[in-house]
């Protein structure tokens, strides 16, 4: 009987040590951890209020038909006529901010060339395909009547193509060349901000082949050496999408 009792005693001894390591194990968070529990499509609460922002309040794309005024610096200014240009603009956003232009633009203009023996007129076609970045400003936290405007800057390149038609010159082959954008615009909302009528003012740094050039045809001197940049200012009616 003493040895039955021993031995139940040591018995409960031994289960007693081994009840706290029980209870520990039971309690081990690595077991409850749900490696799906923290899942989230977007790495922080700011990236889905802004594409939710985006979706609600953005836009995906802009369709415009623009029109206005082209002119030339320096002595282009001397022999190129200012004159209308127009044509189309689309835009993509990339989201509120940030957005990329592809238009086409065209207008003719009046030419005037002197030399030392004569003075040669005629007319000048220039198309150009702009391709710019915009950058538009947050106006949120600005008056109320004027939060709905959206002023931006643009930066890009754009591609020109010219024509000459003038009197008493034959042979003139059109040329192409690639220019610089520097810009900035303000968009008005109408219709219920389907639609917006837009003002943007762009000045183009180019440098066409015959830039520095003294002579015209190859033995008469020009008046005044070809040089100088584009400038427009453009009206733009748009529709958002």
């Amino acid at each position: 009987m003493k040895i039955f009792c021993r031995y139940f005693v040591l018995l409960l001894a031994c289960t007693s040590l081994h009840l706290p390591h029980l209870a520990h194990a039971q309690s081990d968070p690595d077991e409850a951890f749900d490696p799906f529990s923290d899942y989230s499509e977007f790495d922080e609460a700011s990236d889905e209020e802004a594409d939710l922002n985006f979706f609600k309040n953005g836009r995906f794309f802009t369709l415009g038909i623009a029109a206005g005024l082209r002119g030339f610096t320096d002595n282009f200014a001397k022999n190129y006529g200012q004159g209308a240009t127009y044509g189309f603009l689309i835009t993509y956003f990339f989201d509120l901010r940030t957005a990329f232009t592809l238009g086409y633009l065209i207008g003719d203009h009046a030419v005037n060339f002197g030399t030392n023996l004569d003075t040669y007129t005629g007319t000048v076609s220039i198309t150009m395909i702009p391709m710019d970045l915009k950058y538009y400003f947050n106006t949120q936290n600005v008056t109320k009547g004027l939060a709905d405007l959206n002023p931006y800057l643009l930066f890009g390149f754009t591609q020109y193509y010219r024509k000459y038609s003038i009197s008493k010159v034959d042979g003139l082959t059109g040329d192409s060349t690639m220019g610089l954008d520097l810009g900035a615009g303000m968009e008005f909302p109408i219709m219920k901000k389907r639609s917006f009528i837009g003002i943007q003012g762009a000045y183009h740094l180019v440098n066409f082949a015959d830039e520095g050039k003294d002579f015209l045809q190859g033995t008469e001197k020009l008046n005044n050496r070809l040089s100088g940049d584009i400038y427009d200012f453009l009206v733009i009616l748009g529709w958002n999408f």
